[in-house]
């Protein structure tokens, strides 16, 4: 693929604001050094190559450390300080973890440029294209409308990307002119709202289409286009959109009261908004049946291939959701960078046997103790809820047997990693946990000493967890190879659209249909329903049928249903959560001893820190604000 850019000149304003992405403006692959847009729009080949362009812009959310929301948060740790010789490529996410965002440099920086990406750049190369698409004389008017469709789907998902982090931003709809005055450059952010209805608007247009086609409703040439945006996409990703505009982060949070433009403009709405809620559940009702039509379907593990019980089966249906490419649950996968998940799978994956050593096998990707104590019970209730669970000696080693599932019989482990929900067991393993792989079911065995643990300086969980969900069924180690099946990373999957639907349901008071949905992803997880788990097992048994309870609820079910996908960190921040829980200190069990009792401790990692609500977004680099006294640093920097 060529990446096509434009040389251009500025004014120093202008570079170091919304165009601050092209400051590197050369074309990439420049044919015939001839580096003008009216090559890069003089036929359809060349057009499709600029189109193919914004696509690259997309950030790597495939990648551990390029995924703003993946270990910035506390779901998952890593060692620290890192020893001399790690291969981490960016330790921005970790920064922030630990609470060393800045707004000299800012950690993550996609507002300027991360990892090669600027989401104004990617916003500035949708504008290029739209401008100039209908110079290309043989393109076809119904390739010509999809192709619109797909741009105006990328620029406002650049401009989401950023309102995510950053809060109001500008809005960039066209490019300014070269000519343009160094006051014309200095641009505002936006109200919130306005940016909402903004990008929604966009996301619109890229669903119905400006003509007779527009976005298809699924995929048909499997060779060659997979991962490009389709109706469902568009119409999924507005949901998305539109569930965060009505969170308490946006809807009515006097946090950020005092945040005003310099004029005088106030950029936060203070008063609660009730309407938001409906428009956010109409949305996701409108992306579910689109998803439905197109032949979307909670995904199943197919085991008439394979033989496994039950429980394997309800565990791989659990992780195939995920890491089987182009499932039928996925609404959108990005293939940015395919090697992204292989990657992703190395960091998460221990070694499995003791045959085997490779050190390609880090299991870096550690799972937080916060986190194995965030899922339910085997009777679908939380820990802190069961009536029948022991949880007061959750820490108490126990032995297990062979009725014992997901761990290794007459294995010692603690209380906690006893009936667990099936969810547990698929997202993460543990010392004496088991692993099911397509050519075999391998024991983890992570103490000291052991193959799975710790053996120098680096290469290991600092926690004793490892997250399993990531990794594809169909890797197979030896000492000398690793072969990884690749998968695009599920930007949006169809369980992760039920959840957003039935948060949506229980604020417009639909509590029965909010159930439902609920219910569907526990069926596919192996539990009984809400109401049938609290009645018989909660201390809390009417839970559910109150709209606070069944917002909690709901909140967990979707952090367990979506932990590691990178999904926790952003939905802390917009129901107001971060605030406590990440002020929580990080724990995980003492990976450097040797035996039962001494390796079953609880260690403390670190005190995480989270400045409320100073934390809540990104800041803007100080330099940007000091070339454009228009803008306004978030509050708290």
């Amino acid at each position: 693929m060529k990446r096509y850019t434009i040389r251009l000149t500025f004014s120093a304003v202008l570079l170091m604001l919304i165009i601050n992405s092209c400051k590197k403006g050369f074309l990439d692959v420049v044919p015939d050094n001839v580096s003008t847009i009216d090559h890069a729009f003089s036929n359809r080949n060349e057009a499709e190559k600029f189109l193919f362009t914004c696509y690259d812009g997309l950030p790597r959310e495939g990648h551990p450390e390029m995924n703003a929301g993946m270990n910035t948060g506390d779901e998952l740790w890593i060692y620290w300080p890192m020893p001399t010789g790690e291969d981490y490529s960016s330790l921005s996410p970790y920064n922030i973890a630990r609470g060393l965002q800045n707004k000299d440099e800012p950690e993550l920086n996609y507002w300027d440029g991360y990892d090669g990406r600027s989401m104004w750049h990617g916003i500035r190369n949708c504008n290029i294209f739209l401008e100039n698409i209908d110079k290309v004389r043989d393109l076809e008017p119904y390739m010509k409308d999809r192709w619109v469709a797909e741009a105006k789907f990328l620029k406002a998902y650049f401009h989401w990307y950023l309102f995510r982090m950053y809060g109001p931003i500008p809005i960039v709809d066209k490019n300014l002119p070269i000519s343009a005055s160094p006051d014309e450059v200095k641009v505002s952010r936006q109200p919130v709202d306005s940016v909402v209805n903004y990008i929604v608007n966009l996301l619109d247009q890229a669903a119905a289409g400006e003509g007779s086609v527009g976005l298809p409703e699924k995929i048909l040439n499997l060779s060659t286009e997979l991962g490009r945006i389709t109706k469902p996409t568009a119409l999924a990703i507005k949901a998305r959109v539109l569930v965060t505009a009505a969170s308490p982060l946006f809807n009515g949070n006097p946090d950020f009261g005092n945040l005003r433009n310099p004029n005088g403009n106030t950029l936060f709405n203070p008063t609660y908004d009730q309407k938001k809620w409906e428009r956010a559940a109409e949305a996701c009702k409108k992306a579910i049946l689109a998803a439905k039509s197109a032949g979307a379907d909670l995904y199943r593990f197919n085991s008439s291939t394979t033989s496994v019980d039950e429980a394997t089966k309800i565990e791989m249906g659990i992780r195939n959701a995920v890491c089987e490419k182009w499932n039928t649950e996925l609404i959108w996968g990005t293939t940015t960078k395919p090697n992204d998940t292989w990657t992703l799978q190395l960091y998460a994956s221990p070694q499995l046997e003791s045959s085997v050593a490779n050190s390609g096998l880090k299991g870096q990707l550690a799972p937080t103790l916060k986190m194995a104590e965030l899922f339910y019970t085997e009777n679908g209730v939380p820990i802190t809820e069961d009536k029948t669970w022991d949880y007061a000696n959750r820490f108490q080693l126990r032995t297990s047997t062979a009725a014992d599932v997901g761990i290794q019989n007459g294995y010692q482990s603690v209380g906690l990693h006893f009936d667990r929900e099936p969810r547990f067991y698929a997202d993460m393993a543990f010392d004496g946990s088991t692993w099911f792989m397509k050519n075999g079911n391998f024991n983890i065995q992570s103490k000291s000493g052991q193959y799975s643990g710790k053996k120098q300086s680096r290469i290991y969980s600092v926690t004793g967890y490892y997250t399993k969900k990531l990794v594809n069924w169909e890797m197979v180690a030896s000492a000398t190879n690793i072969t990884v099946e690749r998968y695009p990373w599920p930007v949006m999957r169809l369980g992760d659209l039920y959840l957003l639907y039935a948060e949506a349901l229980n604020e417009t008071d639909n509590k029965p249909l909010a159930l439902e949905y609920i219910n569907l992803i526990r069926d596919r997880a192996g539990l009984k329903s809400v109401e049938s788990s609290w009645t018989n097992f909660s201390k809390n048994p009417g839970k559910y049928a109150d709209k606070n309870g069944l917002r909690d609820i709901i909140q967990q079910e979707r952090l367990i249903e979506m932990a590691f996908e990178g999904s926790r960190f952003w939905d802390l921040r917009r129901w107001k959560k971060a605030g406590e829980l990440l002020n929580q200190p990080i724990y995980g069990w003492d990976v450097i001893r040797s035996n039962y009792s001494d390796y079953n401790r609880r260690v403390l990692l670190f005190n995480q820190s989270f400045n409320s609500p100073r934390d809540y977004f990104w800041p803007i680099k100080d330099n940007s604000i000091t070339v454009n006294p228009n803008l306004v640093q978030n509050s708290g920097w």
